[in-house]
């Protein structure tokens, strides 16, 4: 029995040793996923700045931020670095921490007063009274669509949902970005790793 447990610990340790030169693909995977919300997300700031600073700065139907050219100059630059670096996986821990502080504050300031969910699903555990209102609206709408318009080439590209604009994927963006505070770049996939590599000699 002691002979059968050493070499399935050896076993064990030898499977290990093979899959660690495969440890850097979830941080790749991350990295990949996140890349393109962010250029996205920081090419549209670009793209209006202006209209950016008027929503970070206004009270009456915006975020009420202070400075709001600053902060709005500051996301933009975030996400759009983070986005490049993220690519190339340099400095991944290092620009991860910028990124989730704009993460925390699009959860307190844009979306936490929408509950949990992105999409409105009334049937979903964390559906608060928002949601749940949604229903009427989205069966009514349909009843629109389907009497007065072309319901079937509406939606040929997937079907109509109400927007909730919850927390659910600043969050998963958030722990995502987390993860690579730990991961780093990742093993071989990174200008991290060859870097890091090359001091190291």
């Amino acid at each position: 029995m002691k002979n059968f447990l050493y070499a399935l610990t050896q076993y064990y340790q030898n499977i290990c040793s093979a899959l660690k030169h495969g440890d850097g693909i979830a941080a790749l995977a991350l990295r990949c996923y996140l890349v393109p919300i962010f250029w996205m997300a920081g090419t549209n700031k670009l793209m209006h700045f202006q209209d950016t600073v008027e929503w970070f700065g206004n009270s009456d139907w915006g975020l009420g931020l202070p400075f709001p050219h600053i902060m709005a100059a500051l996301a933009t630059s975030t996400e759009l670095a983070g986005a490049v670096l993220l690519t190339l996986g340099l400095l991944t821990r290092w620009i991860s921490i910028p990124l989730i502080i704009t993460m925390l504050v699009a959860i307190f300031t844009v979306h936490l007063p929408n509950g949990w969910q992105a999409i409105a699903d009334p049937n979903a555990p964390f559906a608060n009274a928002q949601v749940l209102a949604s229903a009427e609206k989205l069966e009514a709408a349909r009843g629109i669509l389907e009497n007065y318009g072309n319901y079937d080439w509406l939606t040929s590209s997937g079907s109509f949902v109400i927007l909730n604009n919850g927390i659910e994927f600043a969050v998963t963006y958030l722990i995502m970005l987390l993860a690579l505070i730990v991961l780093g770049g990742g093993r071989y996939f990174s200008l991290d790793y060859w870097i890091k590599r090359k001091f190291s000699k």
